[in-house]
């Protein structure tokens, strides 16, 4: 997944975690620049391997794969991974769009399961592919620096296979990999004021992918041209925190679980480089919210294995080798348990875990223990940040178990949907509230659509997935939501006798109406109920409640009865100003670029603002059609 830099304006001032995090970690830059600072590279680690793993610490991997069967189970399949490329044709240069990105991954995923083959077995058959694969690569007339995801890429690809297969290389291959990682990947990076380069600050994955690749390029070329190695270096340290702040101050990635995977698992490579490398993470994973974040994101899953996919994010979460990283980290090995289910799925087997191209650093990674059959994690959780959430769960075990999971947030953070106040709902083993995610990037750009633009006219909100109105919550008279507004959780309880949230969503509303909150409240009987409130509404203002879902539906009046998979979900208007539901296919317009929505429906109900512009929408949903006593509103101040 790739993205670009949209909107790059950014707060005169940097929010205060960011203020901190840049002053310590450029303190090591500023030190460097005086006659008695450190060598960014005195405790280089001499010879090869040295990037992630040691010679050691392949050892150690041997044992874990001897001891744990899944980590055993996960070998063999890399292994059979790495015998299937030995017959295929090295990568060629060939652009998708302005992107060579699915090159660049591609070649990484193959270098890893190959230099790992090599380091295992020792067979010279995995170093020989691995070996042409490079030199196909270093022979690009470049790797595309005008998208430089793909040099970050394609750097740390080379990086890694040079330093695990260093010592079966011919000397000719050595220096050619070596000179190609200077030149088309260090030397095009190095200049901040290059077009290309807005990425040295972004506050977004471009920052950690690009930095980290970079940042391995130069630990695998320190001994060749250490100068230019310590300018990588300093550049690094001194710009890694902007692609760090987003993370704080709770761990919520604003750009949601899927870019969460990709920044994340590039930030902790560049973290476990520079720690076998140096002996050093310059204090990286200490930034506010990071380690907190492994967690934000298996908050995000519910019971069904489906992501909570908000800002441009798909459904299943994959195998992710990061969490493995930070289970070692923080002690929590049920941080594993999205692993686990993949690693266990009867249907897929362990080839949905090779298919990651990072999965070979899962096993260097694999926690000492066992994973725990849950994490240590909250049942209902909040969290703070650009992206705030609330999740509510009624297990971590049981697949059946409620889980309501929503957010505020803004649509101009990285990736932003016009989604705030919207929420994702299971029960019974069903996902009754969708969130359609993301489409496909190239699909949109093909067609010219301006997709990166976050101006408010900006064509990225004419795309259907992206805009409000797929999005389960309100919009006024047809209108797109504020794309500067931002929604923020003001009250949240974790009390089991009353777990209950409310965002504020006036700013998303701004100039039509002064006063509007959302409140999520989860009943006794496992019913949900969301409450509007909005005041200062012109009168006759249309309000339209809306909510995705893939289960077949079926209206009376303020009554909808959802089916699905054999289980039943009754969502209901109470008290509310006179509206029907209706449903309808999320077809979207036909104008030649959106893509469609099989099997999905809007369910939506649309209501007037009286004389005084105010308006108060409850609904309830009830999993197995419990219809029950209505519950008693009350307005959520008093909540």
């Amino acid at each position: 997944m790739d993205d670009r830099p949209g909107l790059r304006q950014r707060d005169p001032v940097p929010p205060r975690p960011l203020l901190g995090l840049v002053l310590a970690l450029s303190a090591g830059l500023v030190a460097s620049q005086g006659a008695t600072a450190p060598d960014a590279l005195a405790h280089l680690r001499s010879g090869h391997p040295r990037l992630l793993a040691t010679a050691a610490d392949w050892a150690e991997v041997r044992a874990r794969i001897a001891a744990d069967p899944a980590a055993a189970a996960l070998h063999l399949g890399v292994m059979r991974a790495a015998q299937a490329i030995l017959d295929e044709p090295v990568a060629r240069r060939e652009l998708l769009g302005r992107r060579l990105l699915g090159v660049s991954r591609r070649v990484l995923g193959r270098i890893l399961d190959l230099g790992y083959a090599w380091r295992m077995t020792g067979d010279a058959a995995f170093a020989r592919r691995a070996e042409a694969e490079m030199r196909a690569a270093a022979d690009f007339s470049d790797w595309n620096p005008s998208h430089f995801l793909d040099v970050g890429e394609m750097t740390a690809a080379l990086a890694i296979g040079y330093d695990w297969t260093e010592d079966a290389l011919a000397p000719e291959s050595r220096a050619a990999i070596k000179r190609a990682i200077i030149a088309k990947g260090l030397r095009p990076g190095l200049d901040p004021k290059a077009e290309h380069n807005w990425w040295h600050v972004a506050e977004n994955n471009w920052n950690q992918v690009c930095w980290g690749g970079l940042t391995l390029g130069a630990l695998t070329i320190a001994e060749d041209d250490p100068a230019l190695a310590r300018q990588v270096l300093a550049l690094a340290r001194a710009n890694l925190a902007h692609g760090l702040a987003p993370y704080a101050p709770d761990g919520i990635y604003p750009e949601g679980p899927g870019y969460w995977s990709y920044g994340t698992s590039f930030q902790v490579m560049l973290d476990a480089a520079l720690t076998t490398a140096l002996g050093d993470d310059w204090g990286l994973a200490a930034a506010p919210g990071f380690l907190a974040s492994a967690g934000v994101f298996v908050q995000t899953i519910g019971p069904t294995g489906r992501c909570y996919n908000f800002s441009d994010g798909g459904e299943l979460p994959g195998f992710q080798p990061a969490l493995c990283w930070f289970a070692r980290q923080t002690g929590d090995a049920g941080l594993l348990a999205p692993n686990d289910r993949v690693l266990h799925d009867p249907a897929a087997g362990i080839g949905a875990a090779v298919a990651d191209r990072l999965a070979v650093l899962a096993l260097l990674w694999w926690p000492d223990k066992p994973a725990a059959a849950t994490p240590r994690l909250p049942l209902r959780w909040s969290g703070d940040g650009p992206n705030p959430l609330a999740v509510f769960r009624e297990s971590w075990t049981d697949p059946r178990s409620l889980y309501l999971a929503l957010k505020g947030g803004a649509a101009v953070v990285n990736h932003g949907h016009m989604d705030a106040g919207s929420f994702v709902l299971e029960a019974d083993g069903v996902r009754w509230a969708v969130d359609l995610g993301a489409q496909d990037y190239y699909s949109l750009e093909s067609k010219h659509v301006d997709l990166w633009n976050k101006a408010q006219d900006s064509q990225r909100w004419d795309v259907y997935r992206i805009g409000p109105f797929t999005h389960n919550t309100l919009t006024i008279d047809g209108q797109r939501h504020r794309v500067e507004g931002r929604a923020r959780l003001i009250d949240f309880s974790a009390d089991a006798a009353d777990p209950r949230a409310v965002l504020d969503l006036t700013p998303v509303f701004a100039g039509a109406a002064a006063y509007v909150h959302r409140g999520f409240r989860v009943l006794p009987d496992r019913r949900v109920l969301v409450q509007d409130e909005l005041r200062g509404l012109t009168p006759g203002a249309r309000v339209r409640w809306a909510m995705a879902t893939r289960a077949e539906v079926s209206c009376t009046g303020g009554t909808a009865t959802l089916r699905q998979e054999g289980q039943t979900l009754q969502v209901q208007l109470l008290d509310s100003p006179a509206a029907d539901f209706t449903a309808a296919p999320a077809d979207p317009p036909a104008d030649g670029f959106n893509a469609p929505n099989p099997g999905v429906s809007l369910l939506t109900a649309t209501f007037t603002a009286t004389a005084d512009g105010s308006l108060r929408v409850a609904v309830v949903l009830a999993p197995g059609a419990r219809a029950g006593a209505a519950p008693r509103l009350v307005p959520l101040a008093s909540w």
